[in-house]
């Protein structure tokens, strides 16, 4: 079963804002590129947040914005250029939904107890593990940080609305 999620429509300068730190911006960069006050800018992405199902994060807000289509979306990459491990692969929904590496650490844990265990079981990822395969995934997909990330993975069509979709469910 898809379930969709509703359009969600944001005040062009909050818009602005979200789409800025898309290419990795910090927040300083999209306030300066916009002529507008860090705190304004800052002020401009709560709001934003607010509307995007209430997320904290800057990864999350990004991958809520794409999947709600309240920004534009960006252009597709040919997802076979890419070969990244299983590893990294799996930080991937992880990070859109604003999880910290312990946070992360324990998720995989538990989607590791429902699998069944093979002749080679590595067990619960280290919080370093996870930050170090957190490292190698920007690193892989050219992103400055891990909203950056989201617009990457969007692009490879690692993350996908339907992902999205469901953990905001």
């Amino acid at each position: 079963m898809t379930t969709t999620i509703v359009r969600v429509t944001l005040a062009p300068r909050e818009r602005q804002v979200v789409e800025g730190l898309a290419d990795g911006s910090t927040l300083d960069a999209v306030a300066q590129n916009l002529k507008i006050r860090k705190g304004t800018a800052a002020g401009y992405l709560k709001f934003a947040k607010r509307k995007l199902y209430g997320v904290s994060e800057n990864a999350a807000a990004l991958a809520v914005a794409y999947a709600a289509q309240a920004i534009t979306r960006p252009e597709l990459l040919e997802a076979e250029a890419l070969d990244l491990p299983r590893e990294q692969r799996a930080l991937v929904p992880l990070i859109a939904r604003g999880m910290t590496a312990a946070q992360m650490a324990t998720e995989l844990k538990k989607s590791s107890r429902r699998r069944p265990v093979g002749p080679v079981s590595t067990g619960m990822p280290s919080v370093d593990i996870v930050r170090r395969n957190s490292r190698a995934l920007m690193v892989s997909l050219e992103a400055r940080n891990p909203a950056h990330v989201i617009t990457r993975a969007w692009q490879y069509q690692i993350l996908t609305a339907d992902q999205v979709t469901a953990w905001l469910r």
